[in-house]
């Protein structure tokens, strides 16, 4: 097959790209892995494409002229496309691996592929609600860093099960390592890595990297051949990576970077 120069488009980049990085304070890194914001006057594209997500994200949406929401997106095993309905400003808080039944009171799993009301939750991020739609997003950390850490819960077998779901992640995403190797390196069983995940991330682990991968592609290099894209993310060969973004992106590679996206939906078909 003839090598296909890509080149990434300005709408078909990720929500993700238009964010500004928030630092996350150090008495909340345990349970925030990252935070960032979309101001209300950033210069955005009429439709999103949401990739596929390992985590857990908290989102404090305002919308003109007082439209405030507050929810939580579990991880998303497939991309979405949405619509903006009308001007916008995003604060999302990234739930650190292993935190989300601490902060939410449900483990992971239960939120693969959902967004849910933050209100509708049992766990004490919960109890904080009606202050964050409330507060202006550039103190939303500055609030939860003060009064979030004396609400929760911690023992010293938790602590160690975040330790090695960040460990592995990171083993994962930035080494590459195959879940083989990543459990030899951390001593313990593929089995039992793989229940960690599950309650703790939402995604087994080769699911975990599978979107990693794809979404490496996606912030990648501006422009190069799909096969090179191919050989350098470990793919058998580029078919084999066009059908795994195909089925994570809902179309191949070519068209996605040419622009040619599913119809978006309307944000407010996204809760459920």
């Amino acid at each position: 097959m003839d090598a296909v120069t890509i080149r990434v488009l300005g709408p078909t980049r990720p929500a993700e790209t238009y964010e500004q990085p928030v630092d996350v304070p150090a008495r909340l890194r345990p349970w925030f892995a990252a935070a960032g914001r979309i101001p209300d006057h950033a210069t955005l594209p009429d439709s999103f494409t949401h990739a596929p997500s390992v985590a857990t994200t908290v989102v404090l949406r305002r919308q003109a002229p007082d439209r405030r929401d507050a929810m939580v997106i579990g991880p998303r095993t497939r991309a979405a496309y949405y619509a903006a309905k009308a001007p916008a400003s995003c604060l999302r808080l990234r739930i650190a691996p292993g935190a989300v039944r601490p902060l939410l009171g449900v483990p992971a799993g239960e939120m693969t592929d959902r967004v849910v009301p933050l209100a509708e939750f049992v766990g004490p991020l919960a109890e904080f609600t009606e202050r964050l739609l409330h507060t202006e997003p550039g103190a939303v950390l500055t609030v939860l860093e003060h009064e979030l850490p004396p609400r929760m819960s911690d023992d010293p077998a938790a602590r160690s099960h975040r330790a090695v779901l960040a460990a592995a992640a990171t083993a994962l995403v930035a080494d590459r390592a195959g879940v083989s190797e990543v459990a030899a390196r951390l001593a313990v069983s593929e089995r039992q890595l793989r229940n960690l995940f599950t309650t703790g991330i939402g995604l087994s682990p080769k699911h975990f990297a599978r979107i990693a991968r794809v979404r490496r592609l996606l912030i990648g290099p501006d422009a190069g051949p799909l096969a090179h894209l191919a050989a350098d993310e470990g793919y058998y060969d580029q078919s084999h990576m066009t059908a795994d973004f195909r089925a994570l992106m809902g179309v191949p590679p070519s068209w996605f970077f040419e622009g040619r996206l599913p119809a978006p939906v309307p944000c407010e078909d996204r809760v459920r």
